[in-house]
C-alpha cells in the first residue's frame, strides 16, 4: 500500500453511532499542514457515503464519489488526504468505524455544505437529522484550501 501513495499509518480510531436513518454527517476535512487520510467502514446497518477531492493540482479536483457501506458487504472505503468526507445513513443504529492517520488538531477541521450546488451530490434522499454545525455551512471557497 505504502508503495502506491496509501497512507497506512493509523493513529486514531473512532466510532460515529447514528440512531436515526437520514443522518447527515459532513463533508468533512482538516486542512494543512493537519491533512489526514481515513479509513472508513460501515460495522452495523447502512452508510452512502461521499468523498470530494480538494487537491487542487488533480485532475478529479472538487468531484465526488459516492459508495454505499454497510455490515452486508463488507466493504471499506480509503479516503486520501486533502478529501472532504461525509455521508447518510440509510437504516435506523448505523455505526461507522474509522481509523485516521492523523489526530484531530482544533482549529484545523473545516465542513463543506452538504448540499453545495459546486459539487451537486447526489444524495440518495433527503437528510432528517444534521447537525448545527453542518447545517449553517456555506458555501465552499477555493481561497479556503491551504494546501
Amino acid at each position: 500500500m505504502k508503495e502506491n501513495g496509501i497512507n497506512v499509518n493509523v493513529i486514531q480510531a473512532n466510532v460515529s453511532f447514528n440512531k436515526l436513518k437520514g443522518t447527515l454527517r459532513g463533508m468533512h476535512y482538516q486542512k494543512a499542514p493537519h491533512q489526514e487520510a481515513k479509513l472508513v467502514r460501515c460495522s452495523r446497518g447502512s452508510i452512502y457515503d461521499v468523498i470530494i477531492d480538494l487537491r487542487k493540482d488533480s485532475p478529479t479536483f472538487m468531484d465526488w464519489i459516492g459508495v454505499e457501506l454497510s455490515q452486508d458487504n463488507y466493504k471499506m472505503l480509503y479516503i486520501p488526504e486533502d478529501f472532504a468526507h461525509g455521508f447518510i445513513t440509510l437504516e435506523d443504529n448505523t455505526e461507522v468505524s474509522y481509523l485516521m492517520s492523523e489526530f484531530y488538531v482544533p482549529g484545523s477541521g473545516a465542513t463543506i455544505r452538504w448540499n453545495d450546488s459546486q459539487f451537486n451530490i447526489q444524495w440518495p434522499f433527503e437528510p432528517v437529522v444534521i447537525s448545527e454545525k453542518d447545517r449553517l455551512q456555506t458555501n465552499f471557497v477555493i481561497n479556503q484550501l491551504h494546501s
